[in-house]
């Protein structure tokens, strides 16, 4: 995970590269505070509208520039993350994070055209895989921030305390529970190589359109999640059960337009999926692989949490 306890003690005045240095740690942050790579980079401009609002004197006098923008762009994500609530429950169907953009083949490794924004890319580990993405949807505003900036981030409590505007022991609390969440949450660990063996399985038997196949490589428990956000016809509520996605996802292949092609791509740092038509990237599917067996699929097809993945 990422270890950046200095928060940049870098000053951003001093230089191009190390303005670029911190607006890349803050993107990193933003991401895992809100799920939304597009509310991060709103995130990320406000703060910096706000550091270049304040006289050069006032900005002088600011012994840790990097603690100050990271305390800032924290509190900014805070709200967004209050109000975010609000927005989600009018959202048309399900919401799932905004996958990451990347275009690595997980098997072959090759990289496809240029990234679209390397600058903001954000670092790919375990802190940004969907799973855990989708469990940090389930904290509190107050719980997450605590939790990334403290055990994500490796912020002390004193510091997150003025972050989140609560005592350093009660961010603790916080912090402790967000991370009970994320304990009881967490499968044994699937190595890489197994959990693409087992994507890639899935792949073929979707495209074969074989029932029978689809289902022994999912957990008879599995969920299907879609998030069309209505600009995408997708299914709105959950899909429960192996033989349900099964049959859902051979009918989707039916349905499938011409010229579709299923791709092997990385996604959040996990193998995955990515539909691919007229040259662009209509949907990215990312995976739970438990022990041997599909245990979460997430499927992104709102267009404006795809414009990080266009192709041309």
């Amino acid at each position: 995970m990422n270890t950046r306890s200095e928060a940049g003690q870098s000053r951003p005045d001093s230089g191009g590269g190390a303005l670029m240095g911190e607006r890349r740690h803050l993107i990193n942050l933003a991401y895992r505070l809100l799920g939304s790579l597009a509310e991060a980079e709103d995130v990320v401009q406000e703060t910096y509208a706000r550091w270049y609002a304040m006289p050069r004197e006032q900005r002088g006098a600011i012994e840790s520039p990097g603690a100050w923008l990271t305390k800032v762009a924290g509190r900014i994500a805070l709200d967004v993350l209050g109000s975010a609530r609000a927005r989600r429950e009018r959202y048309v169907g399900e919401w799932i994070p905004e996958p990451l953009p990347e275009r690595t083949e997980w098997i072959s490794g090759r990289r496809g055209d240029a990234f679209a924004d390397p600058a903001d890319r954000v670092t790919l580990d375990e802190s940004v895989n969907m799973a855990f993405l989708v469990v940090l949807e389930s904290m509190t505003p107050a719980e997450r921030v605590a939790f990334i900036l403290h055990d994500v981030f490796r912020h002390p409590f004193a510091e997150v305390a003025e972050i989140v505007g609560r005592t350093p022991a009660a961010c603790r609390q916080l912090a402790s529970s967000a991370r009970r969440r994320v304990r009881e949450s967490q499968d044994p660990a699937t190595p890489t190589a197994r959990q693409a063996a087992i994507i890639r399985d899935f792949k073929q038997a979707w495209e074969a359109k074989d029932i029978e196949a689809l289902i022994g490589l999912l957990d008879p428990d599995a969920t299907a999640v879609a998030d069309g956000g209505g600009l995408a016809l997708t299914f709105l509520d959950p899909i429960e059960g192996c033989e349900q996605i099964a049959r859902a996802w051979v009918e989707i292949a039916g349905h499938r337009p011409a010229g579709t092609a299923i791709l092997e791509r990385t996604v959040n740092g996990r193998p995955g999926l990515v539909a691919q038509h007229g040259g662009a990237i209509v949907t990215v599917f990312a995976f739970e692989v438990s022990g041997d067996r599909i245990k979460h699929i997430w499927a992104v097809r709102n267009p404006e949490k795809l414009r990080h993945w266009t192709t041309n």
